[in-house]
């Protein structure tokens, strides 16, 4: 049976509120920026954490995105905003928040050439030049499976790549619509042929069954993915899709359990998990910023 989005939330899904001067300095910098976050336009449920902890994940190429996906927050239209002047206000706003690990996303700009590759590449390389202690983690959309668009992000040299399949291979169409799951697969796969440590994420309580996250986990693997998280999909307005169900915290823990038995390095599973939900403890086993600063070498 269908969930409406309504109180019914269990109770390990209820966020608390911030309070704290961090989160308070948090904002001042991304509204004095200029800035959107995922944070705020996807209704993330964990911002009040994160920002009271001195990080946000920035967003970066406007706030509209070119795709209706059925599950995401974010105002679908047509983009009017191209910002040549936002990779140095994120990196200075990344400076002012004295960010050790940052996550920088993106609306998917399909109307733009490059799908906002050129702009990907400046923001990453504004942040490595202010700030080379800095481990930049990239969130991004599929660049239509345009290789020298995803090369020109990849060549900028991020230290974690992520792109997030979402869900199982049966819901792809319905859910993320414009996407593609082989796509999305071969997205992954080449930025781990060019030696990426690589992650990517999946929301439960959509739909999905057993077998088919068993199925998707392990295509996961088979594109030599590093890092995974798992999260409970919540809806976010009436018109966007239905929860499934309420995923209790002890099958997020068989999940997890499960994944790092087939081979994942590191495996986030719970029901307030997000792709950026602390991301730098989930790439510490990696030592991303040594491997780029060429003081260690990745196991």
């Amino acid at each position: 049976m269908l969930l409406s989005m309504d109180n019914r939330k269990p109770s390990w899904l209820r966020a608390k509120l911030p309070t704290s001067q961090e989160y308070k300095k948090v904002r001042e910098i991304v509204e004095d920026n200029n800035l959107h976050t995922v944070c705020k336009s996807a209704q993330c449920p964990n911002m009040g954490e994160c920002w009271s902890r001195g990080t946000a994940t920035v967003m970066i190429l406007g706030n509209v995105c070119t795709r209706s996906c059925r599950f995401c927050a974010i105002q679908t239209g047509r983009p009017s905003e191209l910002d040549l002047g936002e990779p140095a206000r994120v990196a200075a706003s990344v400076a002012q928040m004295g960010l050790k690990h940052c996550v920088i996303t993106s609306v998917a700009r399909d109307d733009l050439k490059d799908g906002g590759a050129s702009v990907w590449a400046a923001t990453i390389r504004a942040i490595h030049n202010r700030m080379p202690e800095c481990a930049v983690e990239v969130l991004t959309a599929d660049f239509r499976g345009q290789v020298e668009h995803l090369d020109t992000v990849l060549d900028a040299n991020p230290d974690i790549f992520n792109h997030n399949l979402e869900t199982v291979k049966r819901l792809q169409r319905p859910i993320r619509k414009t996407a593609r799951y082989d796509r999305s697969l071969w997205v992954l796969e080449h930025a781990k042929s060019r030696g990426f440590v690589t992650k990517s994420g999946m929301m439960l309580g959509i739909g999905e069954e057993k077998e088919e996250i068993k199925e998707l986990m392990h295509d996961m693997r088979a594109v030599g993915i590093d890092i995974l998280t798992i999260g409970q999909y919540l809806q976010p307005s009436p018109e966007h899709q239905p929860i499934d169900r309420w995923v209790t915290p002890e099958e997020f823990a068989e999940w997890k359990a499960y994944a790092l038995e087939i081979g994942f390095g590191v495996c986030e599973s719970g029901p307030m998990i997000r792709s950026s939900y602390h991301a730098e403890e989930q790439s510490a086993k990696y030592d991303v910023r040594a491997r780029r600063l060429g003081m260690a070498t990745v196991d």
